[in-house]
């Protein structure tokens, strides 16, 4: 699996500051149904749904978000950097400020997973989440994205 397959330059959005889970998942939502026409109250729901069996905050201030939606022809992501981080409920207690979203297909099974796994060895690296701590154009952040994946591929 390749980032540049779950990730193209209009998922990718900065924003300034959101006080709770709904309302990041309604920037991912909104994000996902214009850069991937995947119906925002859809997306929506099964963000939240996804959320009540657990915190998808995976600590170190990233939160991996992600939900199976019927309809989707392949995995999708969306990448979210928020210039103020905030409480998510994370497993470390950091607030979050980078989010990674991952959409996939209801029977999508071991891609699912391995998108999943992909995005977390990714956002593991401290270097790579230094810089995109760093830089708030949604230009910028895709290029680094995209170069770290091509590393990482090498």
């Amino acid at each position: 699996m390749d980032l540049s397959e779950l990730l193209n330059p209009s998922a990718i959005r900065s924003v300034g500051a959101v006080r709770s889970k709904k309302r990041l998942f309604h920037e991912i939502a909104q994000t996902a149904e214009t850069a991937w026409q995947i119906d925002m109250a859809t997306a929506l729901d099964a963000l939240q749904e996804r959320e009540t069996l657990g915190s998808t905050g995976v600590g170190r201030g990233i939160a991996l978000p992600h939900a199976r939606i019927d309809g989707i022809p392949a995995v999708r992501g969306i990448f979210v950097r928020l210039e103020k981080s905030f409480d998510y409920g994370s497993v470390d207690r950091a607030p979050v400020d980078l989010v990674f979203a991952l959409f996939a297909p209801q029977d999508s099974g071991a891609e699912h997973l391995k998108a999943l796994a992909m995005v977390s060895r990714m956002l593991r690296d401290g270097g790579l989440c230094g810089k995109l701590r760093a830089n708030g154009d949604t230009g910028k952040l895709h290029a680094i994205l995209s170069a770290h994946a091509d590393i990482k591929a090498a």
